[in-house]
């Protein structure tokens, strides 16, 4: 059983830092190594971008693949885990915090998490996921070229987005897909790119929404009524954050609601192609455990993609939404009927 996260504020850190040093080791005065390996604690700091269900299971899942290779927390295993609250200033404190530090190693969820880290360091491991584009970010020259401490799982799979998007066009003809999404955030810009691409193939349009505030996203659902047939919503920390508010917007104005991932399909949404995000981090988890007991360096673990992938249809929200369900929509979907 995984506790449950506890957020610590960046300037808590701060004293934490002063008080800690590099992956800990109980001796009591003798040179023997194998005894000092063995009394060794990893301290591992964990860098989320935002606090929001998805995020959340991929941090859950990573700190469960390590407990499963041996790494547990409070015997051999400190998390220093770390929020920043949707603020890209955070990202790069706590980064050089956990520098400060001496951590063993740094999990980085999400793009602004992952590119804060690898500027404040170029020797600590680096474990990202939840990021859209790696190579884009400058995170990885590619794929199978990850950086000399970093590499990761990406949370854009190449069919993902398509699946979905090609659905609004071909299944519910919708002409008009209005995209709510921060302009700050490199890892939104790149699917919406993917979406003016797949919706121009589909001879459909995208009516563009773009915030830079968790609190701005409501007024900019608000603006889309009246002129799209659909919403979608990338998988846009800032936007997830606050879904809620779009939900809300689609319920009252019977406009379908689409997203990018399975945890927000949950919460309200009609339909979204994606995998668990907890499994996300589990891969991801694995792969840290390869480095810390010395098998391999993050220079050899190429960046993974999701390994799993499916379309998922929320019957209950296409009720509150005005959308009919097909029946012959299961050859192509899952169905969704609440937990």
């Amino acid at each position: 059983m995984i506790k449950k996260i506890k957020w610590l504020t960046a300037a808590s850190l701060v004293g934490i830092a002063l008080l800690s040093g590099c992956g800990s080791e109980n001796t009591n005065g003798t040179d023997n190594s194998s005894d000092k390996e063995a009394k060794k604690t990893y301290k591992i700091g964990v860098t989320q971008f935002a606090e929001h269900p998805s995020l959340d299971a991929a941090t859950e899942g990573f700190i469960k693949a390590l407990e499963d290779e041996g790494f547990k927390d409070g015997e051999n295993t400190e998390y220093m885990i770390q929020n920043a609250q949707a603020d890209m200033n955070n990202t790069l404190t706590i980064a050089n915090n956990f520098v400060g530090d001496k951590v063993d190693l740094i999990f980085a969820n999400a793009t602004p998490s992952a590119v804060s880290a690898l500027n404040a360091t170029k020797e600590i491991p680096i474990l990202f996921t939840s990021v859209t584009d790696p190579v884009g970010a400058g995170l990885v020259e590619a794929f199978d070229k990850p950086g000399d401490n970093i590499t990761g799982t990406t949370d854009n799979h190449p069919e993902g987005t398509a699946k979905t998007i090609n659905f609004i066009a071909e299944e519910i003809g919708a002409k008009n897909i209005g995209v709510i999404f921060n302009a700050g955030e490199q890892n939104s810009e790149v699917q919406v790119d993917q979406v003016r691409e797949l919706a121009k193939k589909q001879g459909a349009k995208v009516v563009e929404a773009t915030i830079s505030t968790s609190a701005e996203v409501k007024q900019a659902a608000e603006s889309l009524v009246g002129r799209v047939d659909a919403i979608y919503i990338p998988t846009d920390n800032t936007v997830v954050s606050a879904l809620e508010s779009v939900i809300s917007v689609a319920n009252s104005k019977k406009i379908p609601l689409f997203v990018g991932e399975l945890d927000s399909m949950k919460r309200g949404a009609i339909a979204a192609s994606g995998f668990n995000y907890f499994d996300l981090g589990y891969q991801t988890g694995k792969m840290a455990a390869e480095i810390l007991k010395g098998n391999k360096k993050a220079s050899e673990i190429p960046v993974e993609l999701p390994s799993s992938l499916k379309l998922v249809i929320n019957k209950k929200a296409a009720e509150e939404q005005g959308l009919e369900v097909k029946q012959e929509w299961e050859k192509i979907a899952e169905f969704y009927e609440g937990e």
